[in-house]
């Protein structure tokens, strides 16, 4: 039996393990915790999410709902393992965190093709074929060893989690439930504030003190531009917050009919519905700071943090040059790379690259070349911006309808627009799938 190694058991690093051995082939899977720990995780199973619990829209006419779409097509665990363990979350698709990560672990434990070894890889291994994917938060030594590989300068960026509290500790007789723009009930629960409610609030979020830098932080920060702490978007204004995470736009609050000035919303993070997440809410604010920050926030005021908001290096490798649109390292053709390391941002999008590297990995395996998917699906054309040889350097990108190619005809409502531009791609990567013979 043909054998392929992964370093990394996150999203990137399980999906392509997956993906490797539904087609025969023998993976060793490497993943550190919990024998080190890094300082966002929490616990010692695969693919763990430490940020949100959103896969985000399922729509068509969003670029991340025709993504999964796409996987879903190409049997990918991620997907199976988000139906599995859905919570409610309106036209989103958000899941149990502990009982998602639980159901990757344990799928991947009883493939017989699949031996997980938990241990630090400090240093690439000579074995190929070889999936680097470590994630954002790539471990010191091997982060070096990967440097001295690319002959270029890392990259980094910082990104955020949300705070999370309990249902229970909420105030319901002002917090109430509702999604934007629906007539029913919703998904969400929705803290509303008035206008004097909102500028106290945000007055607190300027003088509010943040968390001092971790070891493996430095000063001169850099923020992913759609994962902003909350606090750096109050210090940009406070327009800033009512057009980001507290616009009020499509809520009514019950007890006014009105239109509220701003809304905190919280997002149902596990099954049970005993925990909310705070939506875009990613702080780095000390924790102290950070339960005063509850006491601005109506029906909040007593809320229970059971999740405090961490801050927390992201790390990846500039890609143009380096990688081929099919995650394979042009100068080692059995060496692949996946999952945010590459530069794809986002939960779903680095599946999707494990997924692709899996794929390419098995192809290498057989002696056939490593596929590039069409730039009319979203697959390939993620692939395809974080691996153009024309740029000197890219930003972690989420997948979005501006990668894909333009339609030949021109519709002018967007909506309309991004179902064409899904029903395109889909038809594509069917066409793709019959023409190479893959399932």
């Amino acid at each position: 039996m043909s054998q392929a190694a992964i370093i990394g058991g996150g999203l990137a690093g399980s999906e392509a393990a997956y993906q490797l051995a539904r087609r025969g082939h023998r993976v060793i899977l490497y993943e550190m915790r919990p024998e080190k720990m890094t300082p966002a995780h929490q616990t010692d199973k695969l693919a763990e999410l430490v940020c949100s619990n959103s896969l985000r829209s399922r729509q068509f006419t969003n670029a991340v709902g025709l993504l999964k779409e796409e996987m879903r097509r190409l049997d990918s665990l991620l997907i199976e393992a988000a139906e599995q363990t859905e919570v409610p979350a309106g036209r989103a698709l958000a899941v149990d965190r502990q009982a998602f990560a639980a159901y990757i672990t344990d799928k991947l434990n009883s493939l017989p093709e699949v031996e997980i070894i938990h241990q630090e890889v400090k240093a690439l291994p000579g074995d190929r074929p070889l999936i680097v994917a470590t994630g954002p938060l790539t471990s010191d030594s091997l982060a070096e060893d990967l440097k001295g590989l690319t002959g270029r300068d890392y990259l980094y960026f910082y990104d955020a989690a949300a705070p999370i509290v309990t249902a229970e500790s909420l105030n319901y007789e002002i917090i109430f439930r509702a999604s934007r723009y629906e007539e029913d009930e919703g998904d969400y629960l929705n803290a509303p504030m008035n206008r004097e409610e909102f500028l106290d609030f945000w007055e607190f979020l300027l003088q509010a003190e943040d968390s001092q830098p971790h070891d493996f932080e430095v000063e001169d920060q850099k923020y992913f531009e759609a994962c902003l702490p909350v606090e750096v978007m109050a210090r940009r204004g406070h327009k800033t917050l009512l057009f980001g995470p507290l616009k009020p736009v499509g809520l009514t609050d019950p007890r006014t009919g009105e239109e509220p000035h701003a809304v905190v919303q919280l997002r149902q993070d596990n099954r049970q519905a005993t925990l909310y997440n705070m939506v875009g809410f990613q702080t780095r604010l000390k924790w102290g700071e950070q339960d005063r920050m509850l006491k601005y926030i109506p029906g909040m005021e007593n809320a229970e943090i059971v999740r405090y908001g961490v801050m927390h290096r992201n790390t990846y490798i500039n890609s143009p040059g380096l990688l081929t649109a099919g995650y394979q390292f042009r100068q080692d053709p059995g060496l692949f790379f996946a999952g945010q390391l590459t530069g794809v941002e986002g939960y779903v999008e680095s599946a999707s690259s494990g997924l692709l590297a899996g794929l390419n990995t098995a192809r290498y395996l057989e002696g056939n070349e490593p596929l590039e998917f069409p730039r009319e699906t979203a697959l390939g054309a993620l692939a395809a911006y974080i691996s153009d040889e024309r740029k000197d350097k890219i930003d972690p990108m989420n997948v979005n309808f501006g990668l894909l190619p333009k339609l030949p005809e021109k519709i002018h409502d967007k909506r309309e627009r991004n179902q064409a531009r899904s029903r395109r791609a889909l038809e594509t990567l069917a066409e793709f799938l019959q023409k190479h013979n893959i399932s």
